[in-house]
């Protein structure tokens, strides 16, 4: 099954578009986790996973939250991976890329080493960074095209023959789609851009997008301008509303509720 099938049928199984950032921040994790429990991390990864499992479509991982925490960020992200149920789809959110050389072994590491579904990658270096990625046929590459983030409008929304360099970008994957493996990253605070590169992309073309919730992007909109026109093909992620809205609370019960309430507004918009 490629991940095209796989996001199809996960989509239809959950009636979901939602996936759910497992992003761990000791400093926004329960303190008594830390107090009574020799694996926090993964305990609070499972007990995410157990109680929105049949809400998502994807589960998103920032590599950065593992990576800083060394070698045992590793293993917290091996044994994450391997409790994500095999039918949901696994996002590694590390936007890597590199020259030709140094783009396939990052593309080995993503895609052998953690049998990852889908990635997301920086097109800065042009089509010999992305290639390596590309040819994993049967997995995923999300590419950065227009991102969340304030200071986006910097580089991305720079023109060139009155075009800004995000719909480069967008026709760009177009382009590289030969095999039907690659997609756009579109933040959800941009809703005008994201409408736009839709229009670019089409319909046939996932768009992974971050932003709603604690980054203020409007779920109407989200859905409105970035899904096609079935109501398919975008991953719209929230990590910190969903898992960090309480801190000593009932936290599982509270992550699946805020779970279940964008899961449905997000259907009620569709």
């Amino acid at each position: 099954m490629n991940f095209r099938e796989k996001l199809d049928k996960i989509v239809h199984k959950n009636d979901s578009l939602l996936s759910i950032g497992l992003d761990i921040d000791k400093e926004k994790m329960p303190d008594y986790l830390f107090k009574k429990d020799n694996n926090p991390y993964i305990d609070f990864n499972q007990s995410i996973i157990n109680n929105t499992k049949d809400l998502v479509c994807a589960y998103k991982i920032n590599l950065a939250f593992y990576e800083v925490l060394g070698i045992q960020g590793i293993e917290i992200l091996k044994k994450t991976l391997d409790i994500i149920p095999k039918d949901i789809i696994v996002i590694l959110d590390g936007k890597r890329n590199d020259i030709g050389n140094t783009a396939k072994k990052y593309a080995q590491t993503l895609f052998e080493t953690y049998n990852a579904d889908s990635i997301t990658i920086n097109p800065y270096l042009g089509s010999d960074g992305i290639k390596p990625f590309l040819e994993y046929k049967d997995r995923f590459s999300f590419i950065i095209c227009r991102t969340s983030n304030p200071s986006a409008v910097e580089f991305q929304d720079i023109k060139s023959k009155n075009k800004p360099i995000y719909e480069y970008v967008a026709e760009k994957i177009k382009q590289w789609n030969t095999y039907k493996n690659c997609g756009a990253v579109v933040g959800a605070t941009y809703p005008m851009e994201l409408k736009k590169i839709r229009e670019i992309l089409g319909d046939d073309i996932p768009i992974l997008i971050p932003g709603v919730g604690k980054q203020g992007g409007d779920i109407q909109k989200t859905v409105k301008n970035g899904t096609n026109k079935k109501g398919l093909l975008a991953i719209i992620n929230s990590s910190r509303e969903i898992i960090y809205s309480c801190k000593d609370c009932d936290y599982p019960e509270k992550i699946r509720q805020n779970a279940k309430n964008i899961r449905d507004e997000i259907n009620s918009y569709r």
